[in-house]
């Protein structure tokens, strides 16, 4: 974990693991939907990495906002 993109996305998905099992009824279909939020965080750290900061910040609120509108499902 080198670069600042690094940090975030691995704790925006630390985030995600504790939100699926403290806040869902941990089923198979929410855990899909957490999965494609965390591979929204992965593509956001290689776009960050890359020099994309606006467009890594938006997936990273995309992806942040989705996973709250699962878990309020």
């Amino acid at each position: 974990m080198t670069t600042f993109f690094d940090v975030l996305t691995v704790t925006c998905f630390v985030a995600l693991a504790v939100g699926f099992f403290k806040f869902t009824d941990r089923n198979t279909q929410t855990l899909v939907h957490f999965l494609l939020a965390a591979l929204v965080l992965a593509v956001a750290n290689q776009v960050g990495n890359n020099g994309g900061t606006i467009l890594a910040f938006v997936l990273i609120l995309a992806s942040a906002g989705y996973a709250v509108l699962t878990v309020r499902r």
